[in-house]
């Protein structure tokens, strides 16, 4: 609206008050003197300001810092009532983009059967060996929906889920807060504000030593970095006993009716030079 007004289109803009115009005092006084400049004017309905008036101005800043003033009382006043929830214990979800989980009486989480049953997938695939990216291939072959309802899944979805402690029953309240009430954005929790950890808050999908076993998995595999293979189900998990590097599946006679996979050193050919180690075979 204001990009039209600034080419000519409209030469004056109705608003229904100061408050619904602008997020503080700066944005609204800013906006109308770039209107201003070209000619529109704007008029307040509830307050009956015209902005060419000589006292628009002024009557303007003085309500559009009311505005801001309450807006910020609203905001406290939200975040105190959310943050006394935390304190209490009570878990609140987005359901709509949660997988497993739905708001059952009293507004406790209740299971989803069959959503349950995609999660558990995603640890049982973890543990196998798989990665993120490979679980995601996984779930579209078998055409299961993202918590969102969508068909394409993402490893960052897939991460979040086997990362998020409310499936094993637990609930880590605040992970998130609203860092400006202006802007409306919230930022990760690093410390800022105080977090709660509930356990046992409702009944878990995943067992909880499983729930540890994956984080272990997630901890190895960042150390380990781009040298993690999920491949197969020893990738990754044989380790030479004269160097240390891990073993790598190779194909001998891959074309002809000699053909052998075999388990090698991925560093036994190191700068044109042969290392001992020590050869695998399926």
């Amino acid at each position: 609206m204001v990009a039209d007004a600034l080419v000519g289109d409209i030469d004056l803009i109705v608003t229904k008050s100061v408050s619904r115009f602008a997020r503080n005092t700066v944005d609204s006084l800013t906006t109308i003197r770039k209107l201003k400049e070209h000619n529109v004017e704007v008029y307040f309905e509830k307050e009956g300001i015209w902005t060419f008036d000589s006292k628009g101005e002024l009557l303007i800043t003085i309500m559009s810092s009311l505005a801001q003033e309450e807006s910020r009382s609203i905001s406290e006043n939200v975040t105190w009532g959310v943050r006394k929830q935390f304190a209490d214990g009570k878990v609140s979800l987005a359901y709509s983009h949660f997988l497993g989980y739905e708001k059952g009486e009293n507004g406790t989480l209740k299971i989803v059967p069959e959503e349950a049953e995609t999660i558990r997938l995603i640890y049982k695939l973890f543990l196998s060996g798989r990665t993120p990216l490979g679980i995601c291939k996984v779930l579209e072959k078998l055409h299961i929906l993202t918590p969102t309802g969508k068909v394409k899944w993402y490893s960052s979805t897939v991460t979040s889920i086997l990362q998020n402690e409310k499936y094993k029953g637990d609930a880590l309240l605040q992970k998130t807060f609203m860092a400006d009430f202006l802007q409306k954005k919230t930022k990760v929790n690093n410390g800022e504000v105080q977090q709660y950890y509930v356990e046992g808050s409702h009944k878990a999908i995943i067992q909880p030593e499983d729930w540890d076993r994956v984080q272990h998995e997630l901890c190895k595999r960042r150390e380990l970095g781009r040298r993690y293979n999920g491949n197969d189900i020893f990738a990754s998990k044989l380790i030479c006993e004269d160097c240390g590097n891990f073993f790598g599946k190779k194909v001998w006679h891959s074309t002809d009716k000699y053909r052998r996979e075999i388990w090698r050193c991925n560093a036994r050919y190191r700068k044109g030079k042969v290392l001992n180690a020590t050869l695998y075979r399926r």
